[in-house]
């Protein structure tokens, strides 16, 4: 590994704690290696929780990001923190979804990023919220997200 791309990273290789609130947790960035070449970028979290805002109850998704880096990657583990940062903070499940889009867009720049995030149901509704920067650049492949319309998703 290229020490120089990790430099200034403050999370990557030690021990850190979970941030207790979206607004406190840290997203860090590296230079892209291969800036100049069109590719997408997919992390996927299954896993991810968060808390009803009028409830208290939980809320589970699997969040699905795209991207198509141009001079920054989003550094994983302060990604895995970031969304981690959600599981005791209430939100309802459009802003969730649209605070982490919005958040990557701002950190990283992309040439291009779209979020799924499809929302296990609560009350027997699923709410599936999907954003996008704008049009699949040209020339990327794409797959499909993967992720089956409700009929006990999972």
């Amino acid at each position: 590994m290229n020490p120089d791309i990790t430099a200034g990273l403050t999370q990557l290789g030690h021990d850190t704690p979970l941030p207790t609130d979206p607004d406190s947790a840290r997203l860090e960035r590296v230079p892209n290696p291969q800036a100049g070449i069109a590719y997408c970028v997919r992390f996927t979290a299954p896993e991810f929780t968060s808390l009803c805002p009028m409830t208290g109850q939980p809320d589970f998704a699997h969040i699905v990001i795209d991207y198509v880096p141009q001079d920054w990657l989003v550094e994983s583990k302060s990604l895995k923190l970031f969304l981690g940062s959600f599981r005791n903070h209430g939100a309802f499940h459009e802003d969730c979804t649209i605070t982490i889009a919005r958040r990557l867009v701002t950190l990283l720049e992309p040439q291009w990023l779209r979020i799924g995030g499809y929302w296990y149901p609560r009350g027997g509704i699923p709410i599936d919220v999907f954003w996008q920067t704008g049009p699949v650049p040209a020339g990327i492949f794409l797959p499909d997200q993967g992720v089956p319309p409700y009929r006990g998703r999972g």
